[in-house]
């Protein structure tokens, strides 16, 4: 009678919520996230992003108070991105000891000495063209960015930031950002390099977000979002440059990669659950086609299940008002 019947029964491990609790085994906390936060410098109110619901450019003078909300709730790292109204070709003010690059950070630490503080070291927001560095022509100029990286990089660091994060898709970055904080004796601040990151349409919300002033695209140095193999090297290629972390941006699209790179590389993996990703969950639930607590934890704890240690996502704040 009981060869009739199935031997394996996995859902005697389902039968009820503890059982399902106790033998799940994929979990996140707000330890594994990183909240990415938009400060404006130059306004005197919030000003919210229409594509990002929730999400609000942050005042300049506003910033510390909300550093020591997101630490009492337990958000435990910030990634800064500023709206800067200083632009140039260069964006020469990311690397002004009082610029905008350097004030988030001094601010968020003067405010919540615990938090760790990551600075998005790029120039797509302190540019007048909206390129991630220097333009030579129609290009933008790999080594004479790599320069200003380094430069943008120090300042950040001296002004108290934690962790140094390259999001300029710059062959080389890390090896120079690596010297340049070394050489101003900055050696202990690690670097979260952006190792793989795609030029993805999945960006849209973020260019209203970063008041973004791009014409045309970012393809001749970010990544193609078909390419398996090369997505892997570019991260091993920062490994061996000297980052201290690798990130995979998007995450949500790019599950296999997270898993290939976590398989190829012992470092801390990262993975950004990016604008577009964001804004697809909050206007679904808005629409009343998804719920939006249980897809936020299913995305995440997909990302986390392919293999990402850390997770920068938009909804860190949301998870930890909820108590997770």
């Amino acid at each position: 009678m009981s060869s009739q019947f199935p031997q394996a029964r996995p859902r005697r491990l389902r039968r009820s919520p503890e059982l399902r609790g106790l033998f799940q085994e994929t979990e996140f906390t707000l330890n594994d996230l990183v909240l990415p936060i938009f400060v404006e410098e130059e306004i005197d109110d919030f000003v919210p992003i229409t594509s990002m619901p929730g999400v609000l450019r942050i005042p300049e003078s506003k910033l510390a108070g909300e550093i020591e909300r997101y630490a009492r709730a337990g958000i435990k790292s910030v990634m800064t991105f500023g709206v800067s109204h200083h632009l140039d070709a260069s964006g020469s003010d990311t690397w002004s000891e009082h610029g905008l690059v350097s004030r988030m950070s001094a601010i968020c630490k003067d405010a919540v000495p615990e938090m760790i503080v990551m600075s998005d070291t790029c120039f797509c927001e302190y540019t007048d063209h909206g390129h991630c560095g220097v333009m030579h022509g129609a290009e933008v100029d790999n080594d004479r960015t790599l320069v200003n990286l380094g430069k943008q990089a120090v300042a950040a660091a001296r002004a108290g930031a934690d962790v140094i994060a390259p999001s300029a898709a710059m062959d080389g970055q890390v090896q120079a950002i690596r010297r340049a904080l070394d050489e101003a004796g900055f050696s202990q601040i690690p670097i979260m390099a952006y190792s793989t990151k795609f030029a993805s349409a999945l960006y849209g919300p973020f260019r209203e977000a970063g008041g973004s002033a791009l014409k045309g695209d970012r393809k001749s140095y970010q990544m193609n979002p078909m390419n398996r193999r090369e997505a892997v090297r570019e991260s091993l290629l920062d490994e061996q440059e000297g980052a201290d972390a690798l990130m995979v941006k998007p995450a949500g699209a790019y599950l296999d990669i997270i898993r290939d790179i976590r398989e190829a590389s012992r470092l801390p993996v990262a993975a950004y659950q990016v604008s577009g990703e964001y804004a697809m969950i909050k206007f679904g639930a808005q629409a009343g086609a998804i719920d939006e607590g249980r897809i936020v934890r299913e995305t995440l704890g997909s990302i986390k299940r392919a293999g990402a240690d850390l997770i920068f996502t938009y909804f860190a704040m949301d998870l930890a008002l909820a108590g997770i």
